[in-house]
């Protein structure tokens, strides 16, 4: 009975590549899935098969489709088998081949000791591609959801109304997610959700949309950037955490709000420390109220306690709030009234709804132009008379169809909070478009130049954090700007900074970029590398962030204003660098200068500026 053959099929087989070196080879092998062992042969027209390997199918622990945008062979439908602390690759030659695979060996395999979580995208030279760990045996990113079907147990509905009787949930709390926004679903896929909610997570494979399933059994999929993981001390739950807005910022919120105890808790500069803000006039005349900032201290105790005046001291942050909001305890006074710069506005969704990335024009109202870029003009519209887009259009010959489509492709993939969304694509006329989230202060090149003089060197500073937030992004997923600067970054709500245009200097008609080989390219915003032999890659985007804080501490001036592209190229060449911005201290010059070494090894990668950023104290200001 065991030997009996469930599927067999001719498929490809990718090596296990044991050693990080070792190269990536792919061999067609036909595969034999029995009731016992999962095997795979050697077949040549004529001779006997040759068993190359098998896995025991109780030593299997995860089965999954792998989703990734490389696929590094000719058939395109790959999933994993993870047995004994091994990966086995597989491609198929269709969906239908895929699925019935998966499928079979997921039935086969379901009471095996399987993990909770795995990795969905392919280890590939040294990393996981889907969470970039550099570990081969690390723990996978996703919840595999064939592991959870066991807690998936929502008790019966009552008549009435569906609810859970005795609201008693066997889920563990691991899987529990609360929401922080409300969301009303957009089709039939999605799942409408409350505010404070809890949810379970069933699949968060599919990257910014979870399959999520609430208290009374119903199921879909909503935006990730909406919900948050369980734990009390996950502090974006509460309304007064107002995590990385700079103190700027929260002085002008708190001043707006102008209320004897309007406090609010922000991530300060040191990461996974916090700062308390307060309001108050009880240390000044009325016309001149003061903004309090209170470090929050940790004990060294195991495990850590939490204070701001020393005789009170308690187990979590959200404690602390609660009983300074009754007691003043040593500040200058209660925590009275929550203030909160991000709750007031949903984030924008990867997509207009889930798996809408093509967009009818006819869902578009155009209103008015708000710029030309380098493929033609940019409207302010809406998508379906509800939500604020800028439309970039492609003017015609400006890109191809094929280039418009494998930017789109690229775009989709990358959602974060410093880079401007991709909404979806219109390409079922002329002209095609690009639908993008509205940013409502324009480039950041512009808004430089026009608020010169009134931003602080902190506003300054947090503007360069922006950046670096998002390109440390980029860089984790292995996609190179090309073309960073000040103009190719947009001012939103909250005057929040976003990358936008990343990857689109490929295609850039323009007499502003010089050609070389073929490669278009910004001179003044260009590593040697770039201009001397069209050489890309994030370090050349890390120069290009050097010249951007130029900019920024510069409030928008043009890098070598009074110099052609050629002077520039001969300067760079001999060592010639930008000089000090008169807003920028020697600490942030430094940094700068770091960005601009003419060896690539010697520039700090992104994730390292971003710390360096964020160790600068005001001092160093």
């Amino acid at each position: 009975m065991n030997n009996c053959i469930l599927l067999e099929e001719e498929l490809i087989k990718r090596s296990q590549q044991k050693r990080r070196t070792s190269p990536s080879n792919f061999k067609v092998r036909v595969f034999v899935l029995t009731k016992s062992r999962l095997a795979y042969f050697e077949h040549r027209s004529g001779k006997k098969r040759i068993l190359k390997g098998s896995v025991e199918l109780p030593k299997i622990k995860c089965v999954e489709i792998v989703k990734s945008d490389i696929i590094p062979c000719q058939y395109k439908y790959p999933f994993q088998v993870y047995h004994d602390s091994y990966l086995l690759y597989v491609f198929t030659p269709n969906q239908e081949s895929q699925e019935r695979w998966v499928l079979t060996l997921k039935e086969e395999t379901k009471n095996n000791n399987l993990v909770t979580k795995y990795h969905p995208d392919f280890w590939i030279d040294g990393r996981w591609r889907c969470c970039n760990q550099g570990e081969k045996l690390a723990t996978g990113c996703t919840v595999y959801a064939a592991a959870r079907n066991a807690f998936r147990k929502p008790l019966p509905p009552t008549p009435e109304d569906n609810q859970v009787s005795s609201g008693k949930w066997f889920i563990p709390d691991e899987s529990l997610v609360i929401a922080i926004y409300d969301y009303q679903a957009q089709n039939s896929q999605e799942l409408t959700i409350q505010c404070n909610e809890e949810y379970y997570v069933i699949d968060s494979s599919e990257g910014y949309w979870w399959l999520v399933q609430d208290r009374n059994g119903h199921t879909g999929y909503v935006p990730n950037s909406y919900v948050v993981e369980k734990p009390a001390e996950n502090l974006q739950t509460y309304e007064w955490y107002n995590k990385n807005i700079s103190r700027t910022r929260a002085e002008t919120l708190l001043r707006e709000e102008a209320k004897e105890g309007a406090f609010m808790v922000r991530d300060s500069r040191h990461p996974g420390t916090y700062t308390v803000s307060v309001f108050t006039k009880a240390l000044s005349n009325e016309n001149n109220p003061v903004i309090k900032h209170y470090h929050i201290k940790e004990t060294c105790d195991s495990p850590k306690r939490y204070y701001l005046a020393e005789k009170y001291v308690f187990d979590s942050i959200p404690e602390m709030v609660n009983y300074h909001h009754h007691n003043a305890g040593g500040l200058v006074t209660r925590l009275r009234y929550a203030v909160s710069s991000w709750r007031e506005k949903t984030p924008v969704t990867a997509g207009l709804s889930c798996g809408k990335w093509m967009i009818n024009r006819e869902e578009l109202t155009f209103e008015q132009e708000i710029g030309v870029g380098e493929f033609g003009v940019v409207h302010l519209g809406c998508w379906l008379q509800q939500v604020k887009v800028a439309i970039k259009t492609i003017r015609t010959g400006a890109m191809s169809q094929e280039d418009f489509i494998e930017e789109a492709q690229v775009l989709m993939k990358l959602s974060h909070p410093k880079l401007v969304q991709l909404h979806g694509v219109c390409i079922q006329q002329d002209p095609m478009c690009l639908v993008f989230e509205y940013m409502e202060y324009g480039c950041l090149c512009d808004y430089l130049k026009k608020q010169r003089g009134k931003f602080s060197k902190e506003d300054l500073l947090g503007m360069c954090q922006d950046v670096c937030e998002g390109m440390a992004y980029l860089e984790q997923m292995s996609v190179i700007h090309r073309d960073l600067a000040a103009r190719n970054c947009l001012v939103g709500e909250c005057h929040v900074v976003k990358i936008s245009d990343f990857g689109m200097s490929r295609y850039v008609l323009d007499d502003q970029y010089t050609s070389s080989m073929g490669t278009k390219f910004a001179i003044k915003w260009a590593a040697p590398e770039v201009f001397s032999y069209s050489r890309y890659s994030t370090k050349s985007d890390v120069w290009s962030f050097g010249v951007l804080m130029w900019e920024v501490f510069s409030e928008g001036k043009t890098p070598y204003e009074n110099r052609s592209n050629a002077e520039v190229v001969e300067e760079i060449s001999t060592g010639l660098r930008l000089y000090k911005p008169r807003q920028a201290s020697g600490t942030i010059y430094k940094l700068m200068r770091n960005c601009w070494s003419e060896k690539q090894n010697n520039r700090p990668s992104f994730s390292s500026l971003l710390y360096q950023l964020s160790e600068v104290s005001d001092s160093d200001l």
